[in-house]
């Protein structure tokens, strides 16, 4: 009974717990406000972004066909798609192929020398520098379609292509470009379609970097090597490194360029991820195979852009 009156003593000397604060008609019309605003968004996002991915991901497990009877009604084959496509010498050909056209192209041709005509830019004094910038920028609003037929007849195999006549002059024999050396005039191409934006958006960012530092560091003795390797390039490295992302990620999907300039050709040498998609699905009616490999493609993708994202010390 004591125990009881105890209890009851504590229980009554216990603090009331603290009332739960109303929501006031403001805030509550400014929240449903703020959903109203965000739903058409977000429901657009889920229609054309979200539902595509999540469908080709089905698809992945299926053995879905363009035509035919598997078109109306597939089967669910779990990871055969996947166990297939990762033994396959021609999948992992077109793998590695898009890894060195990635690295060569967009890596090393338009992010390093990216990187170097920002710098040249940046140092050197040029009348009418915003009109350059803006000059260079037109390979980036030419068509693909268009930029492919103007450097399919530029890297023409005759005497009579751009290239060729210009090699000519230095006593270099006619090379068939789109033939013999495939890979590299895609790379180029590619190359020439990227560095722009490239130069563009570092540039802007080394304006950013604080002159005091700069002339700090030349005060100090430091080359113009070390000044660049110590003070430039840590204070633009998030820019280099969501260039990065950005690059890989439209490397790695690149379909147009590549299929109107060589088609893969000759045989495989330009084979490239997209276009071994674009083979499977539509040219041989495999669309659950497409699929998979599209997913391989984007998990592949991710992993590297988590690992851009953490190098960078980006807050996503």
């Amino acid at each position: 009974m004591t125990n009881l009156i105890l209890t009851k003593t504590e229980l009554s000397a216990a603090p009331a717990p603290a009332p739960r604060r109303r929501m006031s008609r403001r805030v509550r019309n400014e929240r449903l406000a703020l959903v109203s605003m965000l739903s058409p968004s977000v429901l657009l996002i889920g229609m054309f972004v979200l539902a595509p991915v999540v469908y080709a991901f089905y698809l992945s497990f299926t053995n879905t066909t363009l035509l035919g009877f598997d078109a109306r009604n597939p089967k669910f084959v779990g990871l055969d798609n996947f166990t297939y496509l990762l033994t396959n010498d021609e999948f992992l050909s077109s793998l590695g192929r898009t890894g060195i056209f990635i690295l060569l192209s967009a890596i090393i041709g338009q992010t390093v020398l990216g990187m170097l005509a920002a710098l040249w830019l940046h140092k050197t004094w040029l009348r009418g520098k915003g009109l350059f910038g803006a000059a260079v920028l037109l390979p980036m609003v030419v068509p693909e379609v268009v930029a492919s037929l103007a450097w399919a007849s530029m890297l023409y195999s005759g005497p009579r292509g751009t290239v060729n006549q210009i090699i000519g002059v230095f006593g270099i024999g006619a090379v068939d470009w789109l033939q013999t050396m495939a890979l590299f005039s895609i790379i180029l191409v590619n190359i020439w379609r990227g560095i722009a934006f490239a130069m563009i958006m570092f540039q802007a960012a080394i304006e950013d970097v604080p002159q005091e530092l700069i002339e700090a560091a030349h005060i100090d003795g430091a080359s113009a090597w070390q000044v660049f390797r110590h003070v430039t390039l840590p204070l633009v490295r998030q820019p280099i490194f969501l260039f990065l992302l950005l690059t890989t990620i439209t490397t790695a999907g690149i379909f147009g360029l590549v299929y109107f300039l060589t088609q893969g050709g000759p045989g495989d040498d330009t084979q490239l991820v997209a276009l071994y998609i674009y083979d499977r699905a539509f040219q041989f009616s495999q669309i659950g195979l497409g699929s998979a490999a599209s997913v391989i493609l984007l998990i592949l993708v991710l992993i590297f852009g988590l690992t851009y994202v953490r190098f960078a010390k980006i807050e996503v």
